[in-house]
């Protein structure tokens, strides 16, 4: 059972996972936490560093239609149902949770702190570096929204 979980910027997303690290959590679905900081960095990292040309060349035809119909709700937290990811974005099995997160921070520091520019979106395109960061944000609510923070750790 997922939540229902909204993070409006990159610094929320991050705080959701110190949370979820400090509190512990139930898996909802098959990533943990470090599965979950560990995809969403590396494709942060390819939105600042670029990404493969058969991803680009694969997404622009469908990219006006996914643009316009899936992008929005994607940003108001309605994922697409049954998206795969590319292999390249799959993480391994044996991530450790306080490591991953680290490297995640790391990753937003850089992606906030540079004024390089973003490599478009294979599938959705280029947007403006505040909108890339309410998108990398909408992408960790979708994922985190499958880890519940633990009951019993939560206190009183």
């Amino acid at each position: 059972m997922r939540r229902e979980l909204k993070l409006n910027n990159l610094d929320e997303a991050l705080s959701e996972c110190r949370s979820l690290l400090g509190l512990g959590y139930t898996m909802h679905g098959k990533w943990t936490l470090a599965q979950m900081c560990n995809h969403i960095r590396l494709t942060m990292q390819a939105n600042m560093h670029g990404y493969p040309r058969w991803m680009s060349v694969l997404g622009l035809p469908l990219r006006p239609f996914l643009r316009r119909f899936a992008l929005p709700g994607l940003m108001e937290g309605r994922s697409i149902k049954g998206m795969k990811t590319a292999g390249m974005f799959v993480p391994k099995d044996d991530l450790n949770d306080k490591e991953e997160l680290e490297l995640l921070e790391q990753c937003v520091h850089e992606f906030q702190s540079s004024s390089e520019p973003l490599h478009p979106h294979p599938g959705f395109g280029n947007m403006p570096r505040e909108e890339f960061n309410r998108f990398h944000a909408a992408h960790a609510a979708h994922h985190l929204s499958f880890l519940v923070p633990s009951q019993a750790s939560k206190g009183s």
